[in-house]
């Protein structure tokens, strides 16, 4: 999609405190993820680690404040580039651990995808209003998960 760049959040809540020793090698290994994500073709943008810390840990903010809060927003070229990124990189062996970090029980969505703007990087208010339209209303170009994003524009993961 000329003109535009694909944003993404995720979100979820870890099952331990961040400084537990059962989440060290998630916790130990996030700078070396976010390196193969910078390098990777496609990439544009994530929010950086002190504001995304300070989003998570903000009580009156819409993440709501939980310290086990893990999350990543970022903006890529377009879906396969961020496919091959979450898919064929390094970050495949962290997701399929997710299990051992994360505790899916109640969390409810944990992902939306959404189009921007070239120009545009969005903000944790955006980023949950999305994932909250995508919870209310159900996948579609506004806001959706990889079953519309591959069905939509073709991409295969």
């Amino acid at each position: 999609m000329t003109g535009w760049n694909l944003a993404e959040f995720n979100i979820g809540i870890l099952k331990y405190d961040w400084d537990d020793p059962r989440v060290a090698d998630f916790r130990d290994n996030l700078d070396r993820v976010f390196a193969v994500a910078e390098r990777s073709p496609g990439y544009v943008w994530h929010m950086p680690d002190d504001q995304m810390d300070a989003a998570q840990t903000d009580v009156g903010g819409p993440l709501g404040g939980n310290p086990r809060t893990a999350s990543t927003l970022s903006v890529w070229r377009d879906l396969p580039s961020l496919e091959h990124f979450v898919w064929q990189t390094v970050h495949r062996r962290f997701y399929d651990r997710r299990a051992e970090w994360y505790d899916a029980q109640g969390q409810g969505l944990r992902l939306v995808m959404w189009w921007v703007p070239d120009d545009h990087r969005p903000g944790i208010a955006e980023a949950a209003e999305k994932l909250e339209h995508l919870a209310r209303a159900g996948e579609g170009d506004a806001a959706f998960g990889w079953t519309h994003a591959r069905a939509r524009w073709g991409a295969s993961g």
